[in-house]
C-alpha cells in the first residue's frame, strides 16, 4: 500500500486517515496537526523520511506564484529539506492546474454562475490560477491578499495589482515566519477583526483555502457560492447554518472530508514516480482526467445539516 502523509500547522482536531485506490494502487492517506508547533513538524519529516512514499506540507506553503515566477518562503523551504529521501509537496503545483480546469468545468455545465458576480478570492498569489481564471469568466474580482495576509484595508482589484504587490513584497515576506502569513494552531480559530468581513459580505462568490476563510465568516451567508477545499463534515453544517447556497470543494471528496491538495499532489506524484519539480502541467492535466477528479457541487438548505451533493 501507498502511504502519503501531511505535516500541518493546523489543529489536530481535524486529523484524518482514510484509504482509497487510485489507477490500481492502493493509498494510505493521513493528515496530522501539530498545532502551528513547527518543531514538531520538523521532527515528524525527519521521522517518515525514507519511510512514506510522499510528504504533504499543510497549512503552509513552500512557494507563493506570480505567474511561471516561484517564490520560496524560507522557513517553509528549511522545514521541506528534512526530507531527503521521500518527495514532498504543497499542493501549489496541482493547485495552480486543477482549480483553473474547476472553474472552467462548472461554468461550461452551468453549475456556478460567473459573469457578472463579484467574486473575493482570500489571495491571489496563494492561488494564481484561480486569480487568472475568475476574470475571464466574467468575474468582478477583489483579491484580498493585503486584507486577509497583512491585515491592511486595501482590496486589490485586477490582477496587474496583484503582480505589482506580489513582485514588491514577495521578495521581502518570503523571509517571515509563516504564521506572518497564514494562521497556524489556535490562531486559526482566533476572531479576527469584524472590518475584514465587509468584503466577505459584499461578494457572490468566495474562494480560497478553508481554513483562512472560516477566521472571516460572517454570521450570514445567505445566497453565497463558496469554492474552496479540506472541509469536513463539520465545516459543511458550519456554512449550511450560515445560509450558503452552494459549496463547492475542489478535490474529492473521501469519506466526508476534501484532503488538501498537498495530499492530493501526494497521490498524483506517487502515481507518476517522478520527483515533484519534473511534472508539468501537462502531467497534472493527465493525471487529473486519467482519475476523472470532479469537483464536489453541494447545494445547502439553511437550518441544518442536510444537503444535496453532485459531482461533476
Amino acid at each position: 500500500m501507498k502511504r502519503v502523509v501531511s505535516i500541518s500547522l493546523g489543529s489536530s482536531t481535524r486529523d484524518k486517515v482514510t484509504e482509497a485506490d487510485f489507477l490500481g494502487e492502493r493509498f494510505r492517506l493521513e493528515r496530522v496537526g501539530t498545532n502551528g508547533n513547527l518543531q514538531k513538524a520538523a521532527e515528524l519529516i525527519y521521522e517518515l523520511d525514507g519511510h512514506v512514499d510522499c510528504i504533504g506540507l499543510g497549512g503552509m506553503d513552500r512557494y507563493l506564484w506570480l505567474g511561471d515566477k516561484r517564490y520560496a518562503i524560507r522557513q517553509v523551504d528549511r522545514l521541506a529539506r528534512r526530507a531527503i529521501l521521500s518527495p514532498v509537496v504543497d499542493g501549489s503545483g496541482l493547485k495552480h492546474t486543477l482549480e483553473p480546469m474547476v472553474l472552467q468545468r462548472l461554468a461550461e455545465e452551468g453549475k456556478v454562475k460567473f459573469s457578472g458576480k463579484r467574486a473575493l478570492l482570500l489571495s491571489g498569489v496563494d492561488r494564481y490560477g484561480m486569480a487568472e481564471t475568475l476574470p475571464r469568466l466574467g468575474c468582478e474580482v477583489i483579491y484580498g491578499d493585503l486584507i486577509y495576509a497583512l491585515g491592511l484595508p486595501i482590496a486589490l482589484k485586477s490582477l496587474s495589482k496583484v503582480r505589482l504587490v506580489g513582485r514588491t513584497l514577495l521578495p521581502v515576506l518570503c523571509w517571515l515566519p509563516m504564521s506572518f502569513l497564514y494562521p497556524t494552531g489556535s490562531k486559526q480559530h482566533k476572531p479576527p477583526a469584524k472590518s475584514r468581513q465587509v468584503w466577505l459580505q459584499q461578494a457572490d462568490i468566495i474562494a480560497g483555502d478553508f481554513l483562512f476563510l472560516r477566521r472571516f465568516l460572517p454570521d450570514d451567508l445567505c445566497g453565497k457560492t463558496i469554492i474552496t477545499n479540506t472541509t469536513t463534515r463539520e465545516d459543511v453544517q458550519l456554512l449550511d447554518r450560515r445560509r450558503a447556497q452552494i459549496l463547492v470543494t475542489t478535490t474529492p471528496r473521501l469519506e466526508g472530508r476534501s484532503f488538501g491538495t498537498n495530499v492530493m499532489e501526494g497521490v498524483l506524484v506517487v502515481l507518476s514516480g517522478q520527483k515533484p519539480e519534473e511534472l508539468t502541467e501537462a502531467d497534472y492535466k493527465s493525471f487529473i482526467k486519467r482519475l476523472d477528479w470532479k469537483p464536489e457541487v453541494e447545494y445547502l438548505q439553511s437550518g441544518g445539516p442536510s444537503f444535496t451533493r453532485q459531482q461533476g
